[in-house]
């Protein structure tokens, strides 16, 4: 079989099971198999592909046609402009987390050496990506899971940061690890209840770093609550939040001594992002 007769069979499967990426998704699981890009495939659709390269892709597509996310399945997510290591034990890193990273940038531009710390890590994409554009600064990252921390030491060592980034085992509440000039987190903000209603390629994702509990914002209460003992005065604490809860939010963060300096919305026009800053 050659690997234009292996796309369209791996496309006709996926279509069939309401995949609306069906022939990108499959271009996509075949780079994987071959261990080449795009352009070698569309230059070969003749090329013979053995049984065993097949039965592989035969097994990644019918992974994909249960909806489980192409990330996991490629174990890679591009974010900000690095590629990350990823799979089923972190979330997937999404374009409008991307708001945090660009949001820090542009506010420290003139700052230099901040110690920075990442409540929940996961893959370290936040973290990562700010490391990576300032040279200078020292990131802290804490996740509650062991398996996390191992795709976050991963990717440390793949972007070349290990050397100015601490992991630590810990939850929020526990953790009282030096002081820090801005904090930066994506905690788990999702509803209890509306979990079931989210797109089935979320239901692969952990639910431990999605579930907020019953309103939403008990993970978000821990955060700032913590934060307002590790952030230096004057420092930052960036959150990423639902597109509803912003007043909420608001609210909590100035009962705790934090000023709201801004609110930033993602790409789709929805409220993603609370900066604000310690004033007590």
């Amino acid at each position: 079989m050659n690997i234009q007769t292996a796309l369209k069979k791996g496309q006709s499967i996926l279509k069939g099971n309401n995949i609306s990426s069906a022939q990108l998704d499959s271009e996509i699981l075949m780079s994987k198999v071959l261990g080449k890009d795009k352009k070698f495939l569309i230059l070969n659709l003749n090329q013979l592909i053995t049984k065993k390269n097949f039965d592989y892709f035969n097994f990644l597509i019918q992974e994909r046609a249960k909806n489980k996310p192409i990330a996991y399945l490629t174990k890679k997510k591009d974010f900000w402009k690095y590629e990350f290591i990823i799979n089923e034990n972190v979330l997937i890193p999404r374009p409008d987390t991307e708001v945090l990273v660009e949001q820090v940038l542009k506010l420290t531009k003139n700052k230099n050496q901040l110690k920075i710390l990442d409540i929940g890590i996961g893959s370290g994409c936040i973290l990562m990506s700010i490391l990576k554009e300032k040279k200078d600064y020292l990131g802290t990252g804490i996740d509650i899971s062991n398996k996390s921390l191992k795709i976050s030491q991963i990717n440390s060592h793949k972007l070349g940061v290990k050397n100015r980034l601490k992991l630590y085992k810990s939850n929020i509440d526990n953790f009282n690890y030096g002081k820090y000039d801005l904090v930066v987190s994506n905690p788990p903000y999702i509803r209890k209840n509306f979990l079931k209603y989210l797109d089935k390629d979320i239901s692969f994702e952990p639910r431990h770093a999605l579930e907020g509990g019953l309103d939403g914002l008990s993970e978000i209460r821990k955060v700032i609550d913590k934060s307002s003992e590790l952030v230096k005065k004057n420092g930052y604490l960036f959150l990423e939040i639902g597109f509803d809860q912003t007043i909420k939010i608001k609210k909590i963060l100035k009962n705790k001594g934090f000023y709201i300096k801004k609110v930033v919305k993602d790409l789709s026009n929805h409220d993603r992002c609370i900066i604000s800053v310690k004033f007590r």
